[in-house]
Formats: structure tokens, sequence, C-alpha cells
């Protein structure tokens, strides 16, 4: 029973605390749900010994202090009901109504499935609630508001847990608030996960800190004062605080930025908070003309808002002893955004579901953007890899050709831009201009350029893009292009080899009874044709030993076929087909294919001491024959032998460009003083093309002898 006094008196105070901004009726839900989630957690203990119901009221308590809906508070009071009392969601939803009970499900862990990992675990539950955050934006607070009562709390967990729970903040959650403008949790939840993380660190760390600002006390407050006294004479009203930094971000600023310690707390940093924004301008001149701003260091963020609705001007200035002093200059209202983002003034509008502020539309945004990322990945390991990249809090802003801002993470190249603009223009992109001049497509860009894509028809990405491409919106797009198109193209190769298979046995694959492909798909082991043609196609299963199903008596031979029966190559692109090193074919050469788990089909010269071994198992090896019109750049290599002289590889290299081939790489091997080896690695159309460039090479006086070489 003293219990139960002790939950009414905090619910009391809770109550009393909404008194400010909530209906009696809306309170009176949010004290149904609490205590409705008191019976239900009845008994359970937190590892400090409290009672389980402690947690809930205390994350309703920091909602609360950000002012959200009677809603949310509810869904803190239920939030672990579902996961840890058995209790359904429908029960929920039967006593509090569907949005509640989507909010409570929306933060809840899947606990029923087996995972094989901790970060698989990790991952599906934060796509579980990505998901959730999609209907709602409230489930992320909700979660945030959760996981720093649980971050204040930790105290009683084993060591490798707390380290674990402090580096998922760290992360995710941390980046999250930070994307969402909430400055205030973010700030907290990385302090205590930086103390969880590294005790020792984080404890040195404060006592410099506070050494440090015992130093610094009388110089901060002469500054204070001179700026007061100016702006006074200036008639501005304005409020000046000195700006306190926090553990974590001098810690990471010494980390990334390799700076002591003493060169961090050398700048002295300061907010100034005004009524209007034209008096943001003002003061800007104001402090400018009372010492000497820094070239190149101002940013104006009010003009620009950075990604996650933060704004505020920045200066560096020169102050009295040569000091660096920053500056940041905003409204009351922006303030508040910086501190509490998404979170400031959230209490949703009676008549409608929409938020009212236009950070919300930007988190609406980037949910939309997480959305679309989830469909392009593969699995949730690489989609939350993809929202890690992307919470990413530093910013590029570069400009469309019309003058549209668009914002990029540092880093960012325009294969970034032209993704952001649009998936489509990213996968057709060819060149681009920054600042109307041609540029590399892998350049990274700086804020303030403007950028133009220029995109071909057909065009498509290029694999090489992912060395290069930061954001986690075009990394996620080109592989689930690339994944599109090896799909693609292994159930065409499949195809090509199952209906030259059943050519043998008198069978056409197009026109094959429901019967015949229930047994071939019953056989292999897959549910669909299309899904048996890419399993042939990569080269996971033998075609030759399916067909055996519909004819055990078959007696297959691979046969050197026709150019009917044989696959043709027609270029030298495609990702299920590759051409050997060992041997490189190029079109005019006799050559065999074999069939290799993963690769799909593997073209060898028909000479090549690589596949003799190969050709003893007929199902692995395939016919293949060059289309007549086959195009495209394939590489060969071909060994010279010359008399060491000067200049050798610039003449060389001369005669190969004219010919119109192109130079992969060059190696030289020194035999003695008189004779070197020049191994070249060129692109080459077919064998007569070949024939040219070697002849060219051959006449050349300082050549012994050329010849194509095997590796």
């Amino acid at each position: 029973m003293c219990c139960l006094e002790k939950g009414v008196q905090t619910i009391e105070a809770l109550s009393h605390r909404l008194s400010s901004y909530l209906e009696p009726s809306q309170i009176n839900l949010v004290k149904r749900a609490y205590f409705y989630a008191e019976q239900a957690h009845d008994g359970q203990k937190r590892r400090s010994g409290e009672a389980y119901i402690t947690h809930p009221l205390a994350v309703a308590d920091i909602l609360a202090g950000m002012h959200m809906d009677h809603q949310s508070l509810m869904a803190a009071m239920l939030h672990d009901v579902i996961e840890d009392t058995g209790i359904s969601k429908k029960a929920i939803a039967g006593q509090f109504g569907d949005s509640v009970a989507d909010l409570v499900d929306g933060v809840s862990k899947l606990t029923q499935i087996e995972f094989e990992s901790h970060a698989e675990k990790q991952a599906e539950n934060f796509q579980k609630m990505a998901l959730a955050m999609a209907n709602d934006l409230r489930v992320i607070l909700v979660k945030l508001a959760d996981r720093l009562h649980n971050m204040r709390t930790l105290g009683a967990m084993p060591p490798d847990k707390k380290r674990r729970i402090a580096k998922e903040t760290l992360e995710i959650y941390a980046p999250i608030a930070h994307r969402l403008g909430m400055n205030e949790v973010r700030l907290e939840l990385e302090d205590r996960s930086f103390y969880c993380m590294y005790p020792l660190r984080a404890t040195r760390l404060q006592a410099a800190l506070k050494t440090a600002r015992g130093n610094r006390k009388e110089l901060v407050e002469q500054i204070q004062a001179s700026f007061e006294k100016r702006l006074l004479k200036e008639s501005i009203n304005a409020i000046v605080i000195g700006r306190e930094k926090h553990l974590f971000s001098i810690y990471e600023k010494m980390r990334l930025k390799k700076k002591f310690f003493k060169e961090i707390m050398d700048v002295y940093a300061f907010r100034i908070i005004v009524d209007t924004v034209d008096t943001c301008y003002r003061v800007l001149g104001v402090v400018h003309n009372l010492y000497k701003p820094v070239a190149g260091e101002f940013k104006d963020y009010i003009a620009i808002p950075k990604a996650n609705g933060y704004q505020s001007l920045h200066t560096v200035l020169v102050g009295m002893h040569g000091v660096p002093i920053e500056v940041q200059i905003r409204t009351k209202e922006m303030d508040e955004m910086a501190n509490s983002g998404i979170a400031a003034h959230f209490l949703y509008k009676s008549s409608s579901d929409e938020p009212i502020n236009a950070s919300h539309s930007r988190a609406r945004q980037w949910v939309q953007g997480l959305l679309e990322m989830q469909k392009n990945a593969g699995n949730s390991l690489e989609f939350i890899e993809n929202v890690k990249i992307d919470l990413f809090p530093d910013e590029v802003y570069v400009f469309t050709p019309k003058g549209k801002i668009v914002e990029l993470p540092t880093g960012a190249t325009p294969v970034d831009f032209a993704y952001a603009v649009h998936t489509d223009v990213g996968n057709t992109c060819v060149a681009c201009r920054i600042n109307e001049r041609m540029a590399p497509l892998s350049q990274p860009l700086l804020s303030g350029q403007k950028v133009a894509i220029i995109t071909a028809q057909g065009a498509q990405p290029n694999p090489n893009w992912l060395n290069f491409a930061v954001s986690a919106k075009a990394r996620s797009a080109i592989r689930h292009y690339l994944k599109h198109q090896r799909h693609h193209q292994s159930v065409t190769l499949g195809k090509r080899m199952l209906s030259r298979a059943l050519a043998e046995i008198h069978i056409d694959l197009e026109h094959m009874t429901e019967e015949q492909q229930l047994k071939l798909l019953h056989g292999a082991q897959v549910e669909s044709m299309e899904k048996l043609s890419e399993e042939i196609g990569l080269g996971n299963k033998v075609v030759y030993s399916l067909v055996k199903f519909l004819q055990p008596d078959a007696e297959l031979k691979v046969r050197a076929g026709t150019l009917n029966s044989a696959i043709t190559i027609d270029s030298a692109e495609g990702m299920m087909i590759s051409f050997a090193r060992c041997c490189r074919p190029i079109p005019g050469d006799p050559i065999i294919g074999h069939v290799s788990s993963g690769k799909g089909l593997v073209i060898h010269q028909d000479t090549c001491r690589n596949i003799a071994e190969i050709r003893n198992y007929p199902d692995k090896v395939s016919q293949v024959n060059w289309a007549a019109t086959v195009s495209g750049e394939f590489l060969v290599d071909v060994r010279v032998e010359v008399e060491s002289d000067r200049g050798i590889i610039a003449t060389l290299a001369t005669r190969i460009t004219e010919q119109g081939a192109s130079i992969e790489h060059i190696n030289v091997h020194e035999r003695d003083a008189h004779n070197s080896v020049i191994h070249l690695c060129i692109g080459v159309h077919n064998r007569i093309h070949l024939a040219n460039i070697m002849r060219r090479i051959r006449n050349l006086s300082f050549v012994i002898r050329v010849n194509r070489s095997k590796n």
C-alpha cells in the first residue's frame, strides 16, 4: 500500500505539472494509463531495486518537460507493457484507442523473434521503429525520452551491457536527436554515453574542464560586459550568455581534429539572444565593429537553415589579448528551436493530425527518406548502415542551376547531388558542371557551389561510384540498381542456358507444360521459373542435372554446338558474363565458357590450361561464340622486349593510343643495363585490332620482340 501511495504522489506531481498546458479530461486519460501500467508491471523491479513503474513515469515526465500531447504521455506510461507483460497491442487499443496502441507498438522491441546476432536484432528493431515513425513522428520522441531515462539510470547495469547501450546511443539515438534539432537531449545522451564508454577519460576531462573554467572566469566576464555595454549604447535589447563547452564535443574535437585541450579551451564562446530577425543582423554589425571578425568564418544559418531546422548567425572575432571569440546570434524562437527542435511546440492541433512548424515537415522529409532507403536495402543491417551514414551531422549546402538549395553530408560528390535531386537523375547521370565548369563526378563539393548534372538516356550507375558516394540515399539507390541489374542479367543468361539444355531433349522452354514446369521446380527446390533461371545464371544450379528431372534416362552430352545452340557474346559489358584473367579472351579467339557459382558464366580461351580440368565435367562447360556484331573493349596482355633507352614508354604509349586502344596499366621489368621487358595491359576491340597494334609496335627501332602473353 505504501508503494501505491508513493506512486500516487508522483503521478499527482506529474498531473500538477501537466495542468499548465493540458485539459483536465486529457490529464485523467494520462492517469488512467499510469494505473493500467502500474497493474501490468506489478511485482516487476528495475535492476536498481525500484518498482518498474518508476521508469514509465520518469519517461512521461521527460515528455511533459517538452510539452508533449496527452497521447504521447499515455504511450510513455504504457511503452514497456507489450514487451514485458504479455498484454497485446489489441488489448491496449481496446482500452486507450488505436493511436496510443500504435505509438506503444512502434516503441516496443521485437521480442518473439530469435536473431543470429545482436547487430541484427538492433537493426531489425530500428527498422520496425522507423516504419512506425513514418506514420507518427511521436514514436521517436517517446523512444528518445525512454533512452534518456535509461542512460540516467545505467548505474545498476553490468559493465559490458552499459558499454553496449552507450555505443548504440552514440551511434544512433544521439545523432537522431541532433537530426531532429533536439540539442539538449543530444548533449545529455552524448555526455552520459561518454562516461559509460570511457569513464577514466571522461573523469580526467571533467577535472581539466573545471580547472579551465576557474582560470577563464575573469576574461569571460570582461568580454560579456564589453558586449552588453556596446549593445546598450546602440539601444539593442539583448541577452548575452557565455556558452559552455560539453564534455563529449571537446573529446570529439581532440580526437578527430587532433587538437590539444588547451587549443579548444582558448576559444571563448558566447550566445546573444534578441527579439527579431532584423535585430540579429544589427547585432552582427555591432559585434564586428567592437572586435575584428576572422575572414571566412561567418555563417548565415538564418537565410540557409541547417537540415534539422537550426537557425543562427555564427561569427568568429579576435578579442582583447588576441583571444578568439565565437558568437552565435539568434532570436528567442530560434534558441528554443535549437534546444528542443521538433519537440518545440509539438502539441497537435485539435482539428487535424498535422504538426505545426517547419521543423516537422523537415523531420517528415527525413523519415520519408528513411522509408525509401528501407525499400532499397537488401536487409535490416544494410538499412541501419545507411541510416548511420545519413545521420552524420555535418552538411554542405550547394545550389541547383535554378538556385534551389540542396543539403548534403560533408564530402558529398556530384553523384550524391544527382541522387538528392531525384533517383532517376542519379541513375542516368554521366557528367557534371560545378560553377559552369566540367568536373569529375568524384570531386567533393563545397558549400555555395552551383552544380548542374548532365544525364543521358540509357546511362546507368557505375559500380565504382560506391567508392566515392557518401550519402545514404545515393549508396542505397546505386546498390539497389546494381542488385536489380544483376538479377535481370542472371535471369536472362539462365533462360538462355536452360533453353539450350532443354532443346537437347526436344523441349521448347516457351511451350513447356505446367506439369513439366512443376517437375523442374520441385527438383530444383525453387518456387518460380524466374528464380530457377536466376540460380542457373548465377551458377548456383547446374542446368544439365536439372534437365534430368524431366527425362532421367536422357543421355546429355555437351556437344560442340552450332551457332544456334551456343550462347553468343555480344558485348564486353555484363555482370553475369566475365572474362578470365588467366588467358584474357578477345573477339576472334576460339572460346569456351564454364559456369562458376555466384559469378555466372566465365569465358576462357579454348586452349587455356585452367579450363582443362573443368572439361571433364561436361555439365559445367558451356558452348559459347562471339556474336558477329560484338562490341566493347576487351583487355589483353602484351609482352614487349626492348633495348633500354630514354623515352621508350612515351613512344610506346603514343603508338598504342594512335591505334585507338586504351592502356590499363604498364609494368617495366629491367633485365640488365641494356634490355628491359615491358608488360602492357591494353583494351582492344578484337584480334585484328590487336594484330595492327602489335605490328606498329614491332616497327619501332628499339623493340626486339613483341608477343601476346598469358598470365
